[in-house]
């Protein structure tokens, strides 16, 4: 049996992801043990564990600004532990779950404290450009000041931000009454719209008017010219009326139906006054 336990004290195995820390007697291996298969190893080693993947803190905060009121937000931060520090983190702090408690949670509440008192209202914080410049204050005094504990910071985002609760009132009331002008505006729009093409309509219509009534004048005009022309043809030559009446005799002559004409003999133009007739 101590055979068995010294044999199997003889190596250590470290998971992947991870890198182990070996004490002796309580006093730290200044070499970390990278993942995998260490043969052989001081059976009298004590070891620890230290998760050195990508890990990702959410944290959130009460931020005052310059008007004193109090903004939550919720910072993310993306982070991992440096294998090489991981026998100095065991010496100076401790487990993982140390570091977070001890350096990273702290350090990012007072920055966040400190960006608010650089923004007036608390309103700001909604600004890209005010967001933008925190991510990379942030991002900055979290890598001056993590990287000698041994933590590298990889990102620093803001997921949420949360206005107290009377600004969220008044700026829905603010946005409620610019949606209502909007509407209004529209409907302004839509009504100068229609009035506009009814105004269009009525000057369509009274061209159009205006063009069928000069038509019509055209036309009276070249009807009184015609009548004109005709009275004073008839006028100035008798042997016009002549023509016509051999004209309509001849038409009469032509006439089928049996027909009796009684005519004017003193008339000097013979045209039939009356007829009595009908069909053979």
């Amino acid at each position: 049996m101590v055979f068995l336990w010294f044999a199997s004290s003889l190596y250590q195995k470290v998971p992947a992801g991870y890198v182990a820390v070996a004490t002796l007697f309580g006093e730290v291996q200044k070499d970390p043990y990278e993942e995998g298969l260490h043969i052989p190893v001081n059976p009298f080693y004590e070891w620890y564990f230290y998760d050195v993947r990508q890990k990702s803190h959410l944290e959130e905060a009460n931020v005052p600004s310059q008007d004193q009121l109090q903004t939550k937000i919720q910072v993310s931060v993306q982070f991992r532990l440096i294998n090489e520090s991981a026998p100095k983190i065991l010496q100076e702090t401790g487990q993982a779950s140390d570091v977070l408690r001890v350096h990273i949670v702290p350090k990012l509440r007072s920055l966040l404290r400190e960006q608010g008192k650089a923004i007036k209202r608390a309103e700001d914080f909604f600004s890209e450009k005010t967001q933008q410049n925190m991510q990379i204050s942030l991002l900055e005094g979290l890598t001056d000041y993590l990287g000698p504990k041994g933590v590298k910071v990889s990102a620093v985002l803001i997921r949420d931000i949360s206005l107290p609760p009377f600004i969220i009132k008044a700026i829905e009331s603010k946005k409620e009454r610019e949606q209502e002008v909007e509407k209004q505006k529209a409907e302004l729009e839509r009504f100068k719209t229609e009035q506009q093409q009814k105004v269009a309509l009525a000057k369509a219509e009274s061209e159009a008017a205006q063009e069928q009534a000069a038509k019509q004048r055209v036309l009276a005009d070249a009807q009184a010219y015609e009548i004109e022309k005709i009275n004073d043809a008839i006028g100035n030559n008798p042997n016009y009326v002549k023509l016509q009446a051999l004209e309509a005799l001849k038409s009469i002559s032509k006439d089928p139906a049996s027909k009796i004409y009684f005519m004017d003999g003193n008339s000097p133009s013979p045209l039939p006054l009356m007829n009595i007739g009908g069909k053979n």
